[in-house]
């Protein structure tokens, strides 16, 4: 009795912890998405357009933090755990992550459309219809948004996550090993 009291303490911790993963990743990337949100309403205000799809940005954030969390649990972010480089290791990831993404949104057009009953044909014009200028522009984005997110979340799983979390959020600014 009391192994299967700890099992479930453990995946009970584990869902808090990545439920905290899955929040601090959205917050981030609603704040990086809704900051290209806020620049594309003000060049489109300069010509008289109005611009406000920011809750775009937030459901965004929460569709890529899911897709972030399910690339993790395939082992996606084991990749390129093999040494080297940590700016190699970030790119490698933010590379990754951002196909990962890319590829969730092909699937999703495609689950959208079959639930709308649309035929193939369809479906595949819906998904060319966005331009490759904005397709491209998205991917870019998207790529410059993983590489600061992995940076701090490889400089974490090696100082340690309460370590970096200490070293931005207490008063006291937390001594460093002299080198």
């Amino acid at each position: 009795m009391e192994g299967s009291a700890t099992g479930h303490a453990s995946l009970k911790e584990r869902a808090l912890e990545e439920l905290k993963e899955f929040w601090i990743t959205a917050l981030y990337l609603f704040v990086f998405l809704g900051s290209f949100t806020l620049y594309r309403r003000m060049v489109l205000a300069e010509f008289g357009i109005t611009y406000l799809n920011y809750g775009v940005a937030l459901i965004e954030a929460l569709i890529i933090a899911k897709v972030v969390l399910i690339g993790r649990a395939l082992g996606l972010d084991k990749l390129a755990d093999r040494g080297g480089p940590l700016i190699l290791v970030v790119i490698f990831k933010s590379v990754v992550f951002s196909i990962l993404v890319f590829l969730f949104g092909i699937l999703e057009k495609m689950v959208e459309g079959l639930y709308h009953k649309k035929d193939w044909d369809s479906i595949l014009k819906e998904l060319l219809s966005v331009s490759e200028h904005e397709l491209l522009a998205r991917m870019i984005i998207l790529f410059v948004s993983f590489i600061p997110f992995f940076a701090f979340w490889e400089i974490g799983n090696i100082l340690g996550r309460r370590k970096l979390i200490e070293m931005f959020f207490s008063r006291s600014r937390p001594s460093l090993p002299q080198a």
